[in-house]
């Protein structure tokens, strides 16, 4: 599975200001329940009951925050981009910059865990991440993202 499969590029936010990890929580619920119809409240509590089993801040300054929405037809995925770190409780203890939320029907496990493994697989390079990081625009940043789906069919 690729990135482009289920992230939506007219989702990317860059430069996001949150406070502290429950306002970013709040914000991702807000934008992807608009996104995809769903009561914004829904997607936040998806998200809340994951992080209750323990924090899916990845390391390095990256967040998959993901759950299981009924009523979904396929998985979402958008990206965050923060104007400044906030404390996610991170497995790392790092602060978290880079947030990939995951939503998926709850029949498709299969599929949910192939885009959890495809947002692992171009996180885990340096050079992806800085230049995620340095993007100047959206259009920018959805090229180096759909850049690692080029890398990981060749």
């Amino acid at each position: 599975m690729n990135l482009s499969d289920f992230i939506d590029l007219s989702s990317i936010r860059l430069d996001v200001a949150a406070k502290d990890k429950r306002a970013l929580l709040q914000q991702m619920g807000q934008i992807a329940g608009l996104k995809l119809g769903v009561e914004p409240a829904r997607v936040v509590e998806a998200l809340v009951e994951r992080e209750r089993l323990g924090s899916t801040g990845f390391g390095g300054g990256i967040a998959i925050p993901h759950g299981k929405i009924a009523g979904l037809d396929h998985v979402f995925g958008m990206v965050l981009r923060l104007d400044s770190p906030v404390d996610y409780k991170a497995i790392d203890k790092m602060p978290v910059d880079l947030l990939f939320l995951l939503l998926s029907p709850p029949d498709r496990g299969a599929e949910h865990l192939r885009a959890l493994a495809a947002v692992s697989r171009a996180v885990r390079d340096g050079a992806t991440l800085e230049r995620l990081r340095g993007a100047r625009d959206r259009d920018a940043f959805a090229a180096v993202l759909m850049n690692c789906d080029e890398r990981t069919a060749a």
